[in-house]
């Protein structure tokens, strides 16, 4: 049982809990396993969005924190965070006035460029300040979203290389469960082999060019581990592993009994016997997700719970309003009740997260609220 009946009446819904002691299972599992092949951990924060949890991945043994957004690693750099990599290229001068205020306040900042126009743009802030950045180079090997085309870093290498404000150090990726050609994939490990492989081979060639590339960041949840184990590179950045969800489940990395995190909702009417309406829809529930469509088929936007923690399989959470959740049942009956707590396993855990104000963190019978600090932190 998640939730004893008297923590569950301690509520306030709809509302997220996360399990203390399986997160921090979770994370001296991952850093072992990482850290026995000699390869750093830089986890990504963007999966919980508070120091509280940064800091006890950071006395595990983590070799600092990944950020995607600025002002997420302002907050994260007052909650105790000194080394901090904004994996997501800084376009724009009100970022660089912030990761200005930013580096003053670590002991050591990495910046990411993947274009020509956005690394001149940041050594011309650099030059003005008479501050000279950190940065790694991002190149794309399959997730065909931000990042340098592998055949083109060496040349956009040089040119960074080159710039006076500018320390290039490294190149990162990010590519999960993809190939090289930008198809999907389900093999964890011809995915990880392929990442580990392309990163290695890149920084060979820019090395070969003349560029000091010391580090080599890859890796994600679902491939981080094999990422390290093949020794190809000097540091992998999961972000999901701390807390696991049902996507992560589906996606070869975690079991139901790793995940750490429950969304708590209370039926609020039962107008008839085939649904029942909960008090968290679209402003609770992240819809990130397409329902029915390989390779996962998610059956709803979150996973209903029997009172054991089994998955139920007769209801299901397809249809919702901003702040109504309709439960229905495929056998015609929910068997819902007014007033009654309904517990579910969240699909991508690393925005329902970020849709909440604050969560609870329940440690034995101890529960507590815990603000979401960075939560809302765009720029």
């Amino acid at each position: 049982m998640f939730l004893s009946e008297n923590q569950k009446n301690m509520l306030e819904t709809p509302c997220v809990v996360i399990d203390r002691e399986q997160t921090v299972k979770n994370i001296k599992e991952e850093q072992e396993a990482v850290g026995k092949n000699g390869t750093a951990l830089r986890p990504h924060i963007k999966t919980h969005k508070m120091p509280y949890f940064a800091k006890l991945q950071l006395e595990a043994g983590a070799g600092g924190i990944t950020s995607c957004k600025v002002s997420e690693a302002l907050i994260m750099a007052d909650g105790g965070c000194d080394d901090i990599f904004i994996a997501y290229p800084l376009i724009g001068r009100f970022r660089f006035e912030k990761a200005a205020v930013l580096q003053k306040k670590v002991k050591r900042l990495i910046l990411a460029v993947d274009s020509l126009e956005g690394a001149e743009m940041l050594n011309s802030f650099a030059q003005e300040k008479d501050i000279i950045f950190e940065v790694r180079l991002e190149v794309d090997t399959g997730a065909k979203r931000t990042g340098i085309a592998i055949e083109k870093s060496v040349e956009l290498g040089k040119k960074i290389d080159a710039m006076s404000n500018l320390n290039l150090t490294g190149i990162y990726t990010f590519k999960s469960l993809s190939m090289k050609d930008g198809t999907p994939t389900t093999d964890n490990d011809a995915a990880a082999k392929e990442e580990a492989e392309l990163m290695h081979n890149t920084a060979v060639a820019m090395r070969e060019a003349g560029l000091n590339i010391v580090d080599i960041s890859a890796g994600s949840t679902p491939t981080g581990r094999q990422v390290a184990e093949s020794g190809l590179v000097t540091e992998v950045r999961q972000g999901t592993y701390i807390f696991k969800d049902y996507m992560l489940t589906k996606e070869n990395c975690g079991k139901l009994e790793d995940i750490a995190v429950r969304i708590f909702a209370t039926v609020v009417s039962t107008p008839c016997e085939e649904y029942a309406v909960i008090d968290g829809g679209t402003k609770t529930f992240p819809m990130d997700i397409l329902l029915d469509t390989a390779p996962a088929y998610y059956p709803g936007y979150a996973i209903p719970l029997n009172g054991d923690g089994s998955i139920n399989d007769n209801l299901q959470l397809r249809r919702m309003n901003e702040e109504h959740g309709i439960i229905t049942a495929k056998n015609g009956h929910t068997g819902l009740k007014v007033g009654e707590i309904v517990e579910l396993l969240p699909i991508h855990v690393c925005t329902a997260v970020n849709m909440q104000n604050e969560v609870y963190i329940k440690d034995g019978e101890k529960l507590w609220k815990q603000k979401v600090d960075a939560r809302g932190t765009l720029v």
